[in-house]
């Protein structure tokens, strides 16, 4: 999770300060920064709104921009 690391870092938070306020461990914070856990969806929401960004922010390490994917559509099904 790119931009969770970021975000922390720019806020000048230590991972044991986001750790005890998120209510999770210190190692579980390294383990998400570093992509080799993946915290839950509960989780997600509570880091988002701690930290004030977006899930995808919290992902990616960027923002999405209005109109990015404007010419995304979902593939459609073929009826029986």
């Amino acid at each position: 999770m790119i931009g969770l690391s970021q975000i922390r870092k720019a806020k000048k938070y230590n991972q044991q300060k986001v750790a005890m306020d998120l209510n999770i461990s210190r190692a579980s914070l390294s383990h998400y920064e570093r992509g080799i856990r993946e915290p839950s969806l509960e989780l997600l929401v509570r880091m988002s709104e701690y930290f004030g960004v977006s899930i995808y922010y919290l992902i990616t390490g960027r923002e999405r921009v209005p109109g990015e994917n404007k010419d995304f559509t979902l593939p459609q099904i073929k009826k029986k």
